[in-house]
């Protein structure tokens, strides 16, 4: 199925480019999403119409991200986390815990957007990523510490 692209898409292309997809993929996401609309003859007279806004709309989301990535770098988000004598956690760091630390530091983020390949699950550093646009992607360090014991 052919479609029309609303926004940069990763591996599909970007703003009017039209695109091949499967037509399960085209009708359950892309369209229901907004990110696309079948190529036909009337939809691609009514692009040419919105395309200025379009174009406006992803500049702005664009410096939005860049800004967000200039204030983002070089980020150390620390978490404090039960372990055993090893280094072992009880339990894991998941996205959510790492979100929740970057939002207590003024960083909004959303879950989806972080990239782990799994859980964390011993004391140490971590390089996790952040995407924050289509292209635009941070790392930031996650250093995990154990809770330090009350006597």
């Amino acid at each position: 199925m052919q479609v029309i692209l609303l926004e940069k898409i990763g591996k599909l292309g970007s703003l009017g480019d039209l695109a091949n997809v499967k037509s399960g993929y085209a009708r359950n996401f892309l369209i229901p999403q907004g990110k696309a609309k079948p190529a036909t003859k009337a939809n691609m007279a009514e692009f040419e119409t919105i395309k200025a806004d379009l174009q406006a709309k992803e500049a702005t989301a664009v410096k939005d991200a860049q800004t967000k990535a200039e204030a983002m770098s070089g980020v150390v988000c620390t978490i404090k986390a039960n372990a055993g004598d090893e280094g072992k956690l009880f339990g894991s760091i998941g996205t959510a815990d790492i979100v929740e630390s970057l939002a207590a530091s003024g960083h909004e983020i959303e879950k989806r957007d972080l990239n782990m390949p799994e859980a964390i699950r011993f004391v140490g550093e971590y390089e996790v990523s952040v995407t924050l646009y289509t292209d635009i992607i941070v790392t930031i360090k996650v250093i995990v510490e154990a809770l330090e014991e009350e006597s």
